[in-house]
């Protein structure tokens, strides 16, 4: 055998071993479904974008592990044409699949629902039964009186109607967290520098080195906050307050009342 033979039939023996120590390493695509719930990874890629990868709710699409369309569906019958057909005025689109897909993801969404079940506690949305477990007699007790809402909110002045304005879940955000990045904080502040007039504006910004306010001529204006005396009126103190004192049956007693005033 002439060398140039011996070395071509090296190079053979080194390409297989490599290619079988590559084969050894990286798993088969079939090796890594085959552990997957029925319907998972279609679940996945058609269906995870808004429903979330385990079917418990995504960014725009609604909690299925705890629809009632899935809990009254008996093997598709509910679900198969909401797939194929899609709700065009909720987002969903309509999905051409075929009947062994189909039956695929409704198998998953059945799978992650009984999941579901078995773990008390992890639902992530909030229903309106949720809602409704208060008192509304004790609410006005407590609205009149230890809570100390009455001071600032009347029924008849700024809370007339508040119950046909906002839903059940946004009224308890409201009442529990009324700064929200839609309303402008409506703290001022009075800042005396040293030797100077006293400026008063809109409270911007505060934390243990800066003060800054949005004056009447709409400034923004700073100062070092251990240089300057600060007075602060900020309305909303008392809610940030009340939420270290409410109790759970505080809060949704509160709650019930508020959904009386429309």
């Amino acid at each position: 055998m002439t060398v140039v033979h011996r070395r071509c039939i090296r190079f053979v023996l080194i390409v297989a071993a490599v290619s079988g120590l590559i084969g050894a390493l990286v798993p088969a695509p079939l090796a890594q479904t085959a552990a997957e719930a029925p319907g998972q990874a279609l679940f996945a890629a058609r269906c995870g974008f808004c429903h979330g990868r385990d079917a418990a709710g995504g960014e725009t699409g609604p909690d299925l592990t705890s629809s009632p369309l899935v809990g009254e569906d008996v093997r598709g019958d509910k679900l198969i044409p909401v797939i194929r057909d899609g709700r065009v005025g909720a987002g969903m689109p309509a999905f051409a699949l075929g009947t062994s897909d189909l039956d695929a993801l409704v198998a998953f969404i059945h799978d992650q629902r009984t999941k579901a079940e078995s773990q008390p506690g992890r639902r992530r949305g909030v229903v309106l039964a949720d809602l409704q477990t208060g008192n509304a007699a004790a609410g006005k007790a407590y609205f009149d009186g230890a809570g100390g809402c009455a001071r600032c909110h009347k029924p008849g002045g700024d809370l007339t109607g508040v119950a046909a304005r906002l839903q059940p879940l946004a009224l308890f955000r409201r009442m529990l967290f009324p700064t929200r990045g839609d309303r402008p904080n409506p703290a001022t502040v009075t800042v005396t520098p040293p030797g100077a007039a006293a400026v008063t504006g809109r409270l911007v910004y505060r934390d243990e080195f800066t003060i800054a306010l949005t004056d009447s001529s709409g400034w923004y204006r700073s100062w070092p906050i251990d240089r300057v005396t600060v007075s602060v009126d900020d309305p909303l103190e008392a809610h940030r307050a009340q939420l270290g004192r409410y109790t759970e049956k505080d809060m949704h007693d509160v709650l019930a009342y508020l959904q009386t005033l429309r």
